[in-house]
């Protein structure tokens, strides 16, 4: 299940405090600047730093292309 979008709007890296990529097919945020990546567990965001996981150029790259990726924060 997606997470809302309401929520989305509120969430942010818990270390930088910036915007985060939501790709719901991965059930992911992604932080582009630190290269990162949260895990969403049962429409979950698990924002802890410890359980955050080092992203590659090629998974970078498919997360930024996911055509349902979008930026959390208020628009």
């Amino acid at each position: 299940m997606p997470l809302d979008a309401f929520l989305l709007d509120l969430l942010e890296d818990p270390v930088d405090h910036g915007t985060l990529l939501y790709v719901p097919s991965k059930d992911v945020l992604f932080n582009p600047r630190r290269r990162v990546a949260y895990e969403v567990r049962d429409s979950i965001p698990v924002l802890l730093p410890d359980e955050s996981r080092p992203v590659d150029e090629d998974e970078e790259r498919t997360f930024k292309e996911d055509p349902d990726a979008r930026f959390t924060g208020v628009k």
